[in-house]
């Protein structure tokens, strides 16, 4: 919470803060210059606490004080009332400084190595004052997060369906291939049909990952379940377990081309993935947020989505005429920034 806004949460609520502090500072000099008062003010406010509440709120402790049990109880209290007004007064104050302020931005763990430093690159030149705190996640944790309150943006797939508590916005949709062992019995396809692949064994992520949940999405539009021998939290460590030969996996593309050992195939029906962003409908936004909102909703116009298959490129063997696409993206509500 930024220097601003805590003191603007101070000056709203006096007595609330005064708690908070006495909890911290245990001294009423130190308590007085937190709070920037006098001291006198400080014992008259305690005093009036104690005599409303029934009890005393402090006592001494050698040339300090504490707080007694009834006093410590407020002080919890406080600090939660606290901890909810101040991000109120941080949305006003933004809200007041449109090139200032705060994001919290939550994303896939696959989206932090090209595409979200593009993006906060890009708008940082237009809005180089706001500053972001942002958390990686799976995508059932960034859904959480948004509900809660705890972060005000999620770039995550797939997009929410029919969840009324959320809107969302697609950016791009990102290629998804088959990664295999170099000795695997496919690696020298060019492509493979997904039906192919109910006997093979896979690795893949977590349940409660956006990737995982595509994957068993396509298994089960092409007849079966997969078997996950290994399950895990990132897709790097996939990709080596796929080296490793211990199964086959559903992976976007790599940015960099797979790593050793790791060989990408195509899949038919071609395959991919809608990354949209997602925020928490009804809850006001401040200037920055909304901007940055905007910012990535324009940008996707102008982005220019890696191709499923580069025909110069060794992984793949063209594209093959009658691919049908099949992207899973959710089919939930999507919005465009209101005015």
């Amino acid at each position: 919470m930024d220097e601003s806004a805590e003191r603007l949460a101070r000056d709203l609520a006096p007595r609330l803060a005064l708690l908070r502090a006495v909890a911290t500072e245990a001294h009423v000099t130190r308590v007085a210059a937190l709070l920037d008062v006098p001291q006198p003010t400080v014992s008259r406010w305690l005093a009036r606490l104690g005599t409303e509440l029934g009890t005393p709120v402090v006592m001494r402790k050698g040339r300090g004080i504490r707080l007694t049990r009834a006093g410590e109880l407020l002080a919890e209290a406080a600090e939660h009332a606290l901890a909810a007004l101040e991000p109120g007064c941080r949305r006003a104050l933004d809200e007041a400084d449109p090139d200032r302020g705060r994001v919290a931005l939550a994303f896939l763990h696959t989206m932090g190595g090209v595409q979200v430093p593009e993006l906060l690159r890009g708008f940082r030149l237009q809005r180089p004052s706001v500053r972001f705190t942002l958390g990686q996640a799976p995508h059932e944790t960034i859904l959480s997060q948004l509900r809660n309150g705890c972060v005000d943006l999620g770039l995550t797939s797939p997009l929410p369906t029919d969840d009324p508590d959320l809107r969302c916005a697609p950016l791009f949709e990102q290629p998804l291939v088959l990664a295999v062992a170099a000795g695997h019995r496919l690696a020298g396809r060019s492509r493979v049909r997904i039906g192919e692949l109910a006997d093979e064994e896979f690795v893949g992520l977590e349940p409660g990952f956006g990737l995982r949940q595509i994957t068993d999405e396509l298994c089960a539009a092409a007849g079966f379940t997969p078997v996950l021998t290994f399950e895990g939290q990132e897709t790097d460590t996939v990709r080596g377990l796929v080296a490793a030969g211990l199964g086959i996996a559903m992976v976007p593309v790599a940015d960099a081309g797979p790593p050793p050992g790791v060989v990408e195939v195509r899949l038919s029906p071609r395959s991919g993935r809608t990354i949209g962003l997602v925020w928490l409908a009804g809850r006001p936004m401040t200037s920055a947020v909304r901007a940055f909102r905007d910012f990535a909703i324009a940008a996707r116009h102008h982005a220019t989505p890696p191709p499923l298959t580069r025909p110069d490129d060794p992984r793949s063997g063209g594209s093959p005429a009658g691919d049908t696409a099949a992207r899973s993206g959710g089919g939930g509500r999507t919005d465009a920034p209101p005015p």
